[in-house]
């Protein structure tokens, strides 16, 4: 498996991307917007540098890595010499419906399909393609040049095949790897999500501020972040939509907290858009 191509450049695309040309893949990020591209490839420079300050990486590691790594607004193009194909656009099923499409009809038959989903179904994303056996689902965590798990979920028709080869390259690019079974919500994301909420309840009920609640899940439970900092992390409207959908498939314990759907509405999304639980606006590590 040499070359890859990861599909979205939003803040787990980027991830994905700068960790797979560091494993040695020829990889290519695409998106559909130049704009969003051009920030893409000027955060992972900035954490490829970070790298090398850090003695991660020497200058010539991050030589050799950045031309390996390719952006582009052409999927059909790229993806005609894939040997995987990671798609990490946002959790809308139409929206990974027609990217899973185009992949299906332009990719070779050797080639391996996986969603960075932390909730959706790899069986029905693998039903709108020909090769469902070759589709599979690979969580990546966020941030994800930290992160050290990819949890890989395999679908009703998902070969034995197939998850060995993603969990290989999994390795290739530095993680750990946890290989389950298809159930909503997987293991994190279950587990997240009701902490999550939960602590939007104990918010919303005044039991105590973001900080004391934060800081009691750390310290209490050692937890390496508080629900609230994580929530601000990955991002509200991402929480909410994975509650919502958890909330469908296994009923009443993961319906939203109102107080989440609240600042969801008022657009306080986290630290992408500037404020969240906390604020980040004067912060220089809210995501451009």
């Amino acid at each position: 498996m040499k070359n890859l191509v990861v599909v979205g450049s939003g803040v787990m695309g980027r991830g994905i991307a700068y960790i797979s040309s560091v494993g040695g893949f020829h990889t290519t990020l695409v998106d559909i917007s130049q704009e969003q591209l051009i920030r893409a490839e000027k955060e992972i420079n900035s954490i490829f540098e970070k790298g090398v300050i850090r003695k991660k990486l020497t200058i010539a590691d991050l030589e050799e890595c950045k031309s390996r790594l390719h952006y582009s607004v052409s999927l059909a193009q790229h993806v005609k010499e894939a040997d995987l194909v990671i798609e990490a656009v946002p959790e809308v099923m139409d929206i990974k419906k027609n990217i899973f499409e185009v992949i299906d009809q332009h990719a070779p038959e050797c080639c391996y399909f996986a969603t960075n989903t932390s909730t959706m179904s790899p069986t029905e994303i693998g039903s709108y393609t020909k090769r469902p056996d070759k589709v599979i689902a690979m969580h990546f965590f966020n941030p994800v040049h930290k992160m050290p798990l990819v949890e890989i979920i395999k679908g009703l028709e998902t070969s034995e095949e197939t998850a060995e080869a993603i969990k290989k390259a999994a390795q290739q690019m530095g993680k750990e790897t946890v290989i389950i079974n298809e159930f909503p919500g997987f293991v994190t994301s279950r587990i997240s999500a009701l902490v999550g909420n939960e602590a939007f309840y104990m918010l919303q009920e005044g039991v105590g501020t973001p900080e004391e609640i934060d800081k009691a899940i750390k310290l209490g439970l050692n937890y390496p972040m508080g629900p609230f900092e994580l929530g601000d992390l990955v991002g509200l409207d991402t929480r909410l939509n994975n509650l919502k959908y958890l909330h469908s498939k296994l009923g009443e314990k993961y319906r939203p907290a109102p107080l989440l759907e609240q600042y969801v509405k008022a657009g306080r999304l986290g630290r992408k858009s500037g404020r969240g639980v906390y604020d980040y606006s004067a912060k220089e590590e809210v995501v451009q």
